[in-house]
């Protein structure tokens, strides 16, 4: 039975994701507009784009370090501040030298976030017994729509001011409601440090590229949705996110539902369904005749790749029921790994061919994840003694 203090602790890490959600969002829906403020072409476009992932990379190990020793809540108290105001700077950049060092600063800080919340969700997570992780993400991406829906109604306002006014809420959120996640104490469980030292690659294999993959298609759709919406099929300013709030729409619906979908039927059978339909959706993007149906075809990608992230994150916490931490950083990892990768790849073949085509790449890593599905029901190690 849940006590008052985790159902606090639960509350406030659904506003972390939350608001991770609505920064995320608020800056990668803006990539067309970023891309014509500052007269970028395809190349130039995805070497500032890796900038992002690869920094992320950098403070998601730095978060794993700092988190171990003064635990995952004083870390999100600092790092998701600064999350938000690396959007504002990204939003007030007159050029690409001043562009450069806010996009280094939101890929650190964000890097930071995501290790640190899904950290304390697996937290959650073990003290209430069932899962629970994807009502976090399921937040994450509620938050990420209205983020997506803001930016279509304010399409005629500033540039600056459609980035800086949803984080005047981010900040706010994070400022109150943080101190009510859970201290190091509460959030881990000491165990012997050779223990830790010897956590096994092998187990988490399947997680990691499943991982990887599903972040090359999110990736696809995160950065090259807004500029296929503008450039493959001419759609105007109102209509060019709604392909992103279809994709985060759908995520959502999913995730409302996917911790009881995961309790009846498992998680494996979940993600090969997932990864299925997925593979359905980019197939769609790289045929979309219209506007409607490419939207209704990023809709899709949503549906299957939505339950890939928390199985993953879920699977890792089983597999290290201690608390430390060194399962979920791993996979986290190639959370930036996919998203390199997909910036480059996606980027890359689009500057080659045309951007149509450049979808087909997540296409097959989407099928790659069907055969991936069953590492997702790995026996649990064994529960060390807690402290």
């Amino acid at each position: 039975m849940p006590s008052l203090r985790d159902r606090q602790a639960r509350l406030a890490t659904y506003v972390v994701y939350g608001v991770q959600g609505l920064s995320f969002a608020s800056l990668l829906i803006q990539v067309a507009n970023l891309q014509a403020k500052h007269e970028l072409d395809e190349g130039a476009l995805t070497l500032l784009l890796l900038i992002v992932p690869v920094f992320a990379g950098v403070g998601s190990l730095a978060a794993g370090t700092f988190a171990a020793r003064f635990g995952s809540r004083l870390l999100l108290r600092i790092a998701q501040p600064v999350v938000a105001a690396a959007v504002v700077l990204t939003g007030l950049a007159p050029n690409v030298p001043l562009l450069v060092p806010a996009l280094l600063l939101f890929g650190v800080a964000v890097g930071a976030v995501d290790a640190g919340m899904n950290m304390h969700g697996v937290a959650v997570e073990r003290r209430y017994g069932v899962q629970v992780l994807n009502g976090f993400h399921c937040v994450w991406s509620a938050f990420s729509v209205a983020a997506a829906l803001w930016a279509s109604w304010a399409a005629e306002l500033p540039l600056e001011i459609i980035m800086a006014a949803p984080m005047v809420l981010a900040v706010a959120g994070s400022l109150l409601m943080g101190r009510d996640l859970y201290a190091p104490q509460d959030e881990q469980v000491q165990v012997e440090s050779a223990a830790i030292g010897g956590f096994p690659w092998r187990p988490i294999i399947p997680l990691c590229l499943a991982m990887a993959f599903l972040y090359v298609g999110d990736a696809a759709v995160s950065n090259f949705n807004t500029v296929f919406m503008k450039d493959v099929l001419e759609a105007s300013p109102r209509v060019i996110p709604l392909a992103y709030v279809a994709y985060q729409a759908t995520t959502l619906a999913v995730r409302l539902g996917g911790d009881f979908a995961v309790r009846r039927y498992g998680p494996a059978a979940i993600v090969r369904i997932g990864g299925v339909i997925a593979t359905l959706g980019f197939l769609g993007i790289v045929l979309a005749p219209s506007q409607p149906l490419a939207i209704v075809a990023f809709g899709l990608t949503g549906v299957g790749l939505s339950v890939v992230a928390p199985q993953s994150f879920s699977a890792a916490g089983r597999l290290d029921p201690a608390g430390t931490g060194v399962a979920i950083a791993r996979v986290n990892l190639f959370n930036y790994v996919g998203f390199i990768v997909g910036a480059a790849l996606v980027g890359g073949i689009a500057d080659a061919t045309d951007m149509r085509m450049a979808f087909v790449a997540p296409l097959v890593l989407s099928a790659a994840i069907i055969l991936l599905a069953t590492g997702f029901a790995p026996k649990p190690a064994a529960k060390p003694s807690a402290a």
